[in-house]
């Protein structure tokens, strides 16, 4: 096999679908838990081969813990899941150094940061502090404590959750941190027939505290993820839709109701997560349907509504729609 120059090796068209279909297998197992939310699952997956975190925003009960128990499971990955509360210290999230009578020394004992996939589950409850203890992590996949680097387990995800509706006794995320996210997912109230669909199963002894009961099972490990995240690297980006991506970015900052507008970091996003979609649905180059699929949940996170804008009940989608529209699609 021919070799990339970072040392990467290029996969076979064979290796190419093996790792393609352990994750459509994935997606399969999650939905044996989680009804209805397909485009969530995806976006998941796509965080995963971009190695991306994600913010997950619905009212309570949609199973967004559900969901990222069943991803896990089936992806044979430890996942961890934190309650954020006003009390919370960064030293519960990222760890800390305990006193040994033993040792008459300090040992590190580790936070439940150190995880493949990590719930941290109304992340917009604990004050700023605790929130910026997820930074390092997220960012540089490390914790640093008492001046000593301690990196964490590949792969890593931080999915958080906050509750769209209700916001007294919240702490909102500051936009550096928001930034960091590599994509918002909605998670929106299931349609009827898959409300009936969770109550049936429900009165058919579905618990979801116990997924190997549910038929939820391994399909795929981290070694399939690493191989379809290198499949992803060859996927070929056309000058047009690098262009495309940064026309789109720029009528961000110019839009009248947006008081910020995407960063370059942003623009970065939408590529990789572009490319992600593209091989997932085995194509090897990216089309300007990829980049529209991903611009909401890449971009919407990363704007912020003018005052005037907000009190007028504009929606951010809503704007940024209105720029999909209109900025030329390359043909």
């Amino acid at each position: 096999m021919s070799e990339y120059g970072s040392g990467q090796r290029v996969l076979d068209p064979m290796e190419h679908d093996s790792a393609r279909q352990a994750l459509l297998d994935v997606r399969h197992e999650v939905s044996k838990a989680v009804v209805g939310q397909d485009a969530t699952v995806t976006g998941m997956l796509i965080a995963l081969l971009s190695q991306g975190h994600v913010l997950l925003e619905g009212v309570p009960g949609v199973a967004k813990t559900l969901l990222v128990r069943a991803l896990s499971a089936a992806l044979d990955l430890d996942t961890k899941r934190v309650q954020f509360t006003p009390d919370l210290m960064p030293g519960d999230v990222t760890g800390s150094l305990v006193y040994d009578s033993h040792t008459a020394g300090f040992t590190f004992r580790e936070g439940p940061v150190f995880t493949n996939l990590l719930l941290a589950d109304e992340i917009n409850r604990t004050p700023p502090k605790t929130q910026a203890s997820l930074l390092e992590a997220m960012e540089e996949r490390q914790v640093s404590v008492d001046g000593v680097s301690r990196p964490l387990p590949a792969p890593f995800l931080v999915a958080a959750t906050q509750n769209p509706v209700e916001y007294e006794g919240t702490y909102p995320l500051p936009e550096a941190q928001l930034d960091r996210f590599l994509l918002k997912l909605t998670m929106p109230l299931p349609e009827r027939s898959a409300e009936m669909e969770v109550i049936r199963r429900h009165a058919a002894g579905f618990d979801p505290r116990d997924l190997a009961a549910a038929g939820v099972r391994s399909v795929a490990g981290a070694a399939d993820l690493e191989r379809a995240r290198q499949a992803v690297t060859g996927v070929a980006v056309e000058q047009e839709i690098i262009g495309y991506i940064v026309d789109l970015v720029r009528a961000t900052r110019t839009a009248p109701s947006f008081l910020l507008g995407v960063s370059p970091r942003g623009a970065t996003a939408l590529l990789n997560t572009s490319r992600s979609w593209a091989w997932l649905s085995g194509r090897s180059f990216v089309t300007p349907d990829d980049v529209k699929a991903l611009a909401l949940p890449c971009l919407r996170h990363r704007v912020a509504l003018q005052p005037e804008a907000q009190m007028d009940g504009v929606r951010v989608d809503d704007v940024l729609g209105s720029i999909l529209a209109s900025v030329p699609v390359p043909r």
